[in-house]
């Protein structure tokens, strides 16, 4: 599937009490760039909810200064919810930064789930297929019930 990019500029107030990047900061931006993607591929933004953020992990610390590049892309589907893998990288260094998993689910608007009619394609790369088999996992561990 197509990758999506989003940046953020790490800034003075992005920052918690140690001076690195503050993970509900960071978790905002997460799943902002997964919804980009889920919108994206889905045509719509419409009915778009997001269920469940999976192990959402920091790599490594997030300084100021740092110009992170949010990469995000659907990984699995099942027939309403389907899972979006998303990477943040420091743009500069090439370094994984954070990386999880967001379950987004298409609603009819007033809460009812509908078929989103997403058909994933033949994996391009290695890390694609290394984020299908880790949303594979998390959905066999039930962290993806209702897949």
């Amino acid at each position: 599937m197509k990758q999506y990019e989003t940046f953020h500029l790490i800034k003075g107030e992005d920052l918690n009490h140690h001076g690195t990047l503050f993970a509900a900061r960071a978790a905002a931006w997460f799943v902002e760039a997964g919804f980009v993607a889920a919108g994206c591929v889905c045509g719509t933004t419409d009915g778009i909810v997001c269920r469940n953020l999976h192990q959402m992990s920091f790599q490594r610390p997030v300084k100021i200064g740092t110009i992170l590049r949010f990469l995000a892309r659907v990984v699995y589907t099942g027939k309403s919810s389907f899972m979006v893998a998303v990477t943040a990288v420091d743009t500069l260094q090439e370094a994984v930064c954070i990386e999880g998993m967001i379950t987004f689910v298409s609603t009819d608007g007033r809460g009812n789930k509908t078929e989103h009619h997403i058909c994933l394609d033949a994996c391009a790369e290695e890390e694609e297929e290394r984020q299908r088999r880790w949303a594979e996992e998390i959905r066999r561990q039930g962290m993806g019930a209702g897949l």
